[in-house]
């Protein structure tokens, strides 16, 4: 990798990014409205890709409908989601090779994804230790993606300038929180579509991805 060119960190997503987990939520979440009589759609479900996860709660006991709080509802998917992602991690396509490729280069690598702390972490044991030095989950922040809380942070824990950073996502709502801080896109658009932007880059997969191509698109 070009030293002129070299990415500060790299700030991944996880879902839908580093793991396909998305039809673990979505799963969870249509068991969740047949446990209480309730309707959902497919499309209530992508709705959700991305969001903040107390967000989604809100979303979810509005339009499913739930007797639960948004709180309890979160937990209740939490549940479901850790318990399948602990029998099984589904890697996304070339995201482990990429990460490895980072991780022997020297770059600083962090996580930053809105599922909370224990979705996380039987997904980062799967990991090398040390593959990321910093991790920021949607219970650690206060404003959730879209809003740029999380790559500020993330960037703040890492020691460097969001605009010096490429961050890896597959969501508009990603992509907007990650843009909205100052970090260059590298978007993979996976369960929903990605519009364009300034600060973006697409590729349809990160298999075959190296940290050369990441610092090809530092803006």
């Amino acid at each position: 990798m070009a030293d002129a060119r070299r990415p500060a960190a790299v700030l991944w997503d996880m879902d839908g990014t580093l793991v396909d987990t998305e039809p673990y939520w979505i799963a969870t979440e249509f068991a969740l409205a047949d446990e209480y009589g309730g309707t959902w759609s497919h499309e209530h479900a992508l709705h959700l890709v991305g969001n903040d996860l107390l967000e989604s709660g809100r979303y979810i006991q509005q339009h499913m409908p739930l007797p639960l709080g948004p709180e309890e509802i979160v937990e209740r998917l939490l549940d479901g989601v850790v318990a399948k992602v602990e029998q099984a991690v589904p890697w996304r396509p070339g995201a482990r090779e990429l990460l490895a490729a980072l991780i022997d280069d020297g770059m600083p690598c962090a996580l930053v994804t809105m599922s909370y702390e224990r979705f996380v972490a039987p997904i980062l044991a799967q990991l090398p230790p040390g593959s990321f030095q910093v991790v920021v989950t949607g219970d650690r922040v206060t404003r959730g993606k879209p809003h740029p809380e999380p790559y500020l942070s993330a960037a703040r824990l890492l020691g460097v300038a969001p605009g010096d950073c490429v961050a890896i996502e597959d969501s508009e709502t990603g992509c907007r929180s990650a843009e909205s801080a100052g970090c260059t896109v590298l978007a993979v658009p996976h369960h929903v579509p990605v519009d364009p932007g300034e600060r973006r880059v697409r590729r349809e997969t990160l298999v075959g991805v190296t940290p050369a191509d990441l610092a090809a698109v530092l803006v």
